[in-house]
């Protein structure tokens, strides 16, 4: 995706995951996410979708990602305003509008 950001995410100045976003007209698609093992469970990953809600809210885009169907994120989605969208073999399109 031309014009996407990959970042690492630290934590106390560590490397502990990374973000790949692309920025579209009318989408903010959440590539990939990841932690490392030792820094999930501690609000990390909600906190990085927040910060991705309030930016899609403040610009009036949807914001989307696809999780595989049983992916135990999905759950962490759906608290954020994510519903299904689409389903493509293992993956699920899962979208939130702007609020």
């Amino acid at each position: 995706y031309p014009g996407a950001t990959l970042d690492v995410v630290e934590v106390d100045g560590k490397p502990a995951g990374r973000l790949y976003v692309h920025r579209g007209a009318s989408d903010i698609r959440i590539m990939d996410i990841a932690l490392a093992p030792p820094f999930r469970g501690r609000g990390i990953g909600t906190e990085l979708h927040r910060g991705l809600v309030a930016e899609a809210d403040g610009s009036r885009r949807k914001l989307s990602i696809h999780v595989e169907v049983n992916n135990r994120a999905r759950k962490l989605y759906e608290r954020l305003g994510f519903r299904p969208a689409g389903e493509h073999g293992v993956y699920v399109l899962l979208e939130r509008p702007p609020t």
